[in-house]
């Protein structure tokens, strides 16, 4: 079940709230963008730059094409549930970053844990893009240190 499903807080509504949110807690500068198929926030706080692809659905998706009996949908219907599933997406970013935002104002983790698939790099990719694909190496190849250490001899 996709969160806010049914939430009727427009797009634009929600991105000025996420903004309204790092203002609060710091961020230095801020942008906002989209292109078919990809949303994008990115903000400089803490010394780092942070950025958030938010991937968009497909407006010719069959979820969009057909309702739920499986009959076709009119061209506004189809509009209305592309959209419905966009706003539902925006609002799970202002949760996901709140939350973030919010275990690093109460000391459950640094900002750069909480942040860290996140920050941008020299390079303009960010950490994750680094990281996650050697870590898919490292269990395709079996180089994974043991969950627990050997038993000591003696």
């Amino acid at each position: 079940m996709a969160y806010a499903k049914e939430t009727t807080v427009s797009v634009e509504k929600t991105e000025a709230e996420i903004k309204a949110l790092l203002r609060r807690y710091g961020a230095t500068a801020m942008m906002a963008g989209e292109q078919p198929g990809q949303a994008m926030i990115a903000f400089e706080m803490k010394d780092r730059r942070i950025v958030f692809r938010l991937p968009l659905p497909d407006r010719d998706a069959k979820e969009f094409r057909l309702d739920g009996r499986g009959a076709a949908r009119t061209a506004d219907r189809r509009l209305a549930a592309w959209e419905q599933a966009c706003r539902s997406r925006w609002r799970a970013l202002l949760l996901c970053i709140k939350a973030k935002l919010e275990s690093v104002e109460s000391g459950i983790e640094s900002f750069e844990q909480a942040f860290m698939p996140h920050i941008m790099l020299p390079d303009g990719s960010t950490v994750s893009e680094q990281v996650l694909p050697r870590i898919a190496e490292s269990y395709r190849d079996n180089k994974m240190q043991p969950l627990l250490p050997a038993p000591k001899e003696g």
